[in-house]
């Protein structure tokens, strides 16, 4: 192959998935020349599997990613055709917003802003091989033989590196969606290194509208009250498309049991893992046997085409069982298939090689994101991107990493969680996760992100000050409800109404309001001189003031947290050499470099006992500087 140098950027990234997109917008806009490599142009932003951004857990990223300047949450408003609050029955440290996408108007939004994006080229090609020289990345090298130079190299390869997709016993190479994989890389990555794994995902199949009875489903409609992901957009309307609920049966059991053996993950074709919280239908049959029926959604791919997606069928099955046990669901029974279910096997790497910024420890200004680090989901990928590309930037400007913590951020879960404790499946971002979900909630993303965003120059001046604005509006309405009082005379046929207990003195609106019955809609009729106030600013007061007893206990917590996050520790330190701290938790400590106290008491391996080793440690050095100062 004849090599020939073909430019020089600032930052060049290797994929143009969700991740990718989130990683060369932030640089580009962040003022670096900036080069974004696809094998396929047309797979930019693909939604190769569920044609939906957000969920539980995922929506907090997508309105983090939003408060950040990120593009994800502005995107989504655009393409949607259906959107959903989950959770609503529950508090709202758990609300989480679902959006149905027409997944080839999302592709087509987002290529058109990475296209129309200054200081960003966007250029269709396989990157085969980096130029690594003396621990750092100079450059890529591309199947062409064309050399592009680059400060920074992001690798955002999803499910590209390596890919096999498993149609019961038929394997064969391939990228996403039939598209070409990446098969040159991997190898060289292995000799610069890095620890390789091979995990596994898997898409159910797309069906054909025409061939389904939705009297048989029950329809599942958008709500009424559209709520955006992103915070630059007060309202949105649209009409909405339904999805559709069915169920499976003994019968559609029955075909999977009876055909297991041909399945390419329980034929032992499959050697990769796969995520345990998105499991194929096999999968489901097998670990709940008890259960006489799974859920399926029947969900729309897009207003132009008649391409359904089977939400929770995953498989690996044949397709001739696949069309077998579909046909047993009611409302599929005529069913036809247009793009049979299957697996894909691919390469990523160990996260705990990573440092928190997503730098690669051992190769210097090569940072990585994505499903290439091992997460799942579009959501998930999107995140990472974006504190790639951030952290991308930061470094060739030789200034201070950004880095969210546990307690700033589901970003900062995200991250810590695979870099820290590493993953030894398909992560996937659940509310769970998060121990101080009730500050991280997504009404309120931009109150705790878009003041950093600004300050690391991705948030622009527009967002800044819609951001200004509404925090200001809130403490305004804030103060008034402090400062507004009622008399018993004036509420207590209210409060009795409201099955609320009557008062005996006046007493402020914002301490009504801390009532459980009581919401900020129902005072209206008592609250004569309220100001028009918009719905988001409403809802951010009464949740502030209703949770603000749990608000105050978690802050405490954090506090704690940020303790033990503030005792920091250098990636210098050779843990062999500290006496008392277990073998196990040694080798763990010098694999992965904490930068805190925290951080290491996060590891799978270390015990309290070692984190009280390394604090008394820390303790001894600290004062031996001191009488060396001295």
């Amino acid at each position: 192959m004849e090599r020939f140098e073909a430019g020089s950027y600032d930052v060049i990234v290797v994929g143009a998935g969700h991740a990718g997109c989130e990683a060369c917008l932030a640089a580009a806009r962040m003022g670096c020349k900036t080069l974004v490599l696809s094998i396929n142009l047309d797979s930019i932003a693909m939604m190769p599997c569920n044609p939906s951004i957000g969920g539980t857990g995922k929506g907090h990223l997508v309105r983090e990613i939003d408060a950040l300047g990120g593009e994800m949450g502005l995107n989504i408003d655009k393409a949607f055709i259906q959107s959903r609050m989950l959770n609503t029955a529950k508090g709202p440290a758990v609300h989480s917003l679902r959006a149905q996408a027409d997944k080839h108007l999302y592709h087509i939004e987002m290529k058109k802003t990475l296209e129309n994006e200054p200081n960003l080229d966007v250029k269709q090609g396989e990157v085969i091989e980096l130029i690594v020289e003396n621990g750092r990345v100079k450059g890529v090298v591309l199947k062409q033989g064309s050399i592009y130079y680059a400060k920074a190299v992001i690798l955002a390869t999803g499910t590209y590196l390596g890919g096999r997709i498993f149609i019961g016993q038929t394997s064969y190479e391939s990228g996403p969606n039939g598209l070409a994989p990446s098969l040159e890389l991997t190898k060289q990555l292995k000799e610069l290194g890095l620890r390789i794994r091979r995990f596994k995902t898997g898409t159910p199949a797309r069906v054909d509208r025409k061939s389904l009875n939705f009297e048989k489903m029950q329809e599942q409609p958008g709500d009424e009250e559209i709520v955006p992901f992103s915070f630059m957009n007060d309202y949105l309307e649209r009409e909405q498309v339904s999805c559709w609920l069915s169920y499976t049966n003994e019968e559609t059991h029955k075909i999977i049991h009876q055909n297991l053996h041909r399945s390419a993950l329980y034929g032992g074709k499959i050697e990769g893992t796969g995520p345990r919280y998105c499991p194929s239908i096999e999968d489901k049959i097998i670990r709940f046997a008890d259960k006489e029926r799974h859920q399926l959604f029947i969900e729309p791919e897009g207003l132009d085409t008649n391409e359904m997606y089977v939400q929770g069928m995953s498989t690996s099955l044949p397709e001739d069982v696949q069309k077998a046990f579909l046909s047993t669901i009611p409302g599929l029974e005529n069913v036809k298939i247009m793009r049979p279910a299957y697996a894909i096997e691919y390469d990523c790497i160990d996260p705990t090689q990573l440092k928190l910024t997503l730098e690669c420890k051992d190769i210097e200004f090569l940072f990585s994101c994505g499903q290439f680090n091992g997460s799942s989901g579009y959501e998930e990928a999107a995140a990472q991107g974006l504190i790639a590309g951030i952290n991308a930037v930061l470094k060739i400007q030789g200034k201070e990493p950004f880095i969210l913590d546990r307690s700033e951020a589901y970003i900062g879960v995200l991250i810590d969680d695979l870099v820290t404790k590493g993953t030894n499946e398909p992560y996937r971002m659940m509310t769970s996760r998060a121990e101080y979900r009730l500050i991280l909630r997504q009404d309120n993303a931009d109150l705790r992100l878009t003041e950093k965003g600004y300050k690391i120059g991705l948030v622009t001046e527009e967002r800044y000050k819609k951001y200004l604005k509404r925090k200001e509006e809130i403490e305004r309405e804030m103060e008034r409800l402090k400062n507004t009082y009622v008399k018993p005379s004036e509420v207590n046929e209210f409060l009795e109404r409201h099955n609320s207990s009557k008062i005996n003195n006046s007493i402020s609106l914002y301490d009504l309001l801390k009532r459980p019955e009581i919401s900020y809609d129902t005072i209206k009729e008592i609250d004569v001189n309220r100001p028009k106030v918009r719905r988001d600013v409403a809802r951010q007061c009464d949740i502030q003031i209703k949770y603000e007893g749990y608000i105050q206990k978690q802050l405490k917590k954090i506090n704690q947290f940020k303790k033990l996050e503030g005792k920091k520790l250098s990636p210098d330190i050779d843990y062999s050499k500290i006496d008392g701290i277990r073998l196990e938790a040694r080798e763990k400590l010098n694999k992965i470099k904490p930068l805190s106290v925290g951080q290491a008491s996060r590891i799978s391996g270390v015990s309290p006992a070692d984190i009280s080793v390394l604090l008394v440690y820390l303790e001894q050095q600290k004062r031996r500087r001191g009488e060396e100062s001295e």
